[in-house]
């Protein structure tokens, strides 16, 4: 099966929502005060670039890298279809989103998810594709609801 990984201008309404049906996952799982997932309309900003995933021309999953500075990028809104789970789109949507920062010449890149059962299968991915734990960066802070991740990138 081929995951075709390509930047997107948000204007599909099929990414539009399947960002909402993100967001309000993650209100089911967090208090507010933890839900750190960005609104579409947040998303359309210079130092965010977005990237859809799709299968056979259906919409499959998401992601995004924001620029924090010129030496860190920050992973946001990652987020597969319910129909397309397991079938390697978070994969490729982060692969795009590490070779894209190493494009840059990020040294690094960090994120932050939810520390929830459900959340597994992102942990999983994201330990596997060589992230490690760290603390809160950015405007984040400690937060009983969150996890902190980060990759250090060789360019």
């Amino acid at each position: 099966m081929y995951i075709a990984v390509q930047k997107d201008d948000l204007s599909d309404g099929t990414v539009v929502e399947l960002l909402a049906q993100h967001l309000k996952e993650m209100q089911q799982h967090s208090p507010p005060e933890s839900v750190h997932a960005l609104k579409p309309e947040e998303l359309v900003d210079p130092k965010i670039t977005f990237w859809s995933a799709k299968i056979n021309g259906v919409l499959a999953g998401c992601g995004a890298l924001k620029e924090v500075s010129s030496t860190l990028g920050e992973i946001k809104s990652m987020k597969t279809s319910q129909s397309f789970l397991r079938k390697g789109v978070a994969k490729a949507v982060l692969q795009e989103i590490i070779n894209e920062a190493r494009r840059r010449g990020y040294s690094e890149v960090k994120l932050e998810t939810g520390n929830r059962l459900n959340f597994a299968p992102a942990i999983a991915l994201y330990y596997q594709n060589g992230f490690k734990s760290c603390g809160p960066f950015s405007n984040y802070r400690e937060d009983p609801h969150s996890l902190f991740f980060t990759k250090k990138l060789r360019l």
